[in-house]
């Protein structure tokens, strides 16, 4: 009788689990196939899941240069692609640079101030972003950073989640392997390379992630800071996009599809680091 109610409750789980995650990816896949769709095919009611054409032309004409009444059209997709990329890759690489340190530095070394810093810190998490959007870029303006890759970047490198969460991670490195070390010889620079980097590279994975998607999806920053369109990153032209398009479904699909692909292509290969960085790592306490 036990073991077919645990049966029991074992399908209704994995039922439930099921149905959540259809729920999940059916949206996901109804954008998919509505970009491959004639233009006007998804505004009938009620929409169609599957196209009665294949066709390509949404990509087409979001990604390919091409002539219009002699006149040279360019969404400039690709290139807002590659200023993406570049931008996130620059942020992730020296957010990490930044904010793994500063962490371990929280968690496990001593040195004046740091409790009243840590204070700050948690007490600077309640300030929305928001706030400070106006004096940095009238401050990035007298510093000449206003439309350029490193006025999209800096705001964002060391971030106070970034800190605390490896600071969380590097609290459960037990204190007696650190000191083993110390004793050994070990200088500080070797122990965090050695001992502590090992032990949070799940954790530093799973923050490379929150870092490459929070820098891939800003767009209220970028939008401040960038006036050159050649200088766009994805989010603000496909939001110019918008402007212009808001009732061509499929092409607005197409450009989804195209946000979206390198995250999953990115995501899907570490989402075992991601699971364990989240559950806590290889780190016990």
């Amino acid at each position: 009788m036990a073991v077919t109610r645990r049966r029991t409750r074992a399908i209704v789980a994995n039922s439930l689990v099921a149905l959540l995650t259809a729920v999940t990816l059916v949206p996901l896949f109804w954008m998919v196939t509505v970009s491959f769709m004639p233009r006007g095919a998804s505004s009938h009611f009620p929409p169609p899941f599957w196209p009665e054409r294949w066709t390509g032309e949404n990509y087409y004409e979001l990604l390919v240069r091409r002539e219009i009444d002699g006149a040279w059209f360019d969404y400039r997709v690709l290139p807002a692609l590659g200023n993406s990329l570049l931008i996130a890759i620059m942020a992730t690489v020296l957010g990490l640079l930044l904010t793994v340190p500063a962490g371990y530095a929280f968690a496990k070394l001593r040195f004046t101030g740091r409790e009243r810093l840590l204070k700050l810190l948690i007490a600077g998490l309640v300030v929305p972003g928001q706030v400070a959007m106006l004096p940095l870029f009238l401050l990035f303006k007298e510093l000449g950073l206003v439309n350029s890759y490193a006025g999209v970047i800096l705001p964002g490198l060391a971030g106070i989640f970034s800190v605390l969460f490896v600071r969380q991670a590097a609290l459960a490195i037990p204190d007696e392997m650190l000191d083993a070390a110390r004793l050994d010889g070990a200088s500080e620079t070797r122990i965090f390379r050695l001992i502590v980097l090992p032990l949070l590279a799940p954790i530093t994975v799973t923050l490379a992630l929150f870092l490459f998607l929070g820098s891939w999806n800003d767009f209220l920053w970028p939008l401040i800071v960038l006036t050159d369109q050649h200088k766009y990153t994805l989010p603000v032209a496909i939001a110019a996009i918008v402007r212009e398009h808001a009732a061509d479904g499929e092409l607005m699909m197409a450009a989804s599809v195209v946000t979206t692909l390198p995250v999953l292509l990115i995501f899907l290969p570490l989402q075992r680091y991601y699971i364990s960085g989240l559950l806590g790592g290889s780190i016990k306490g």
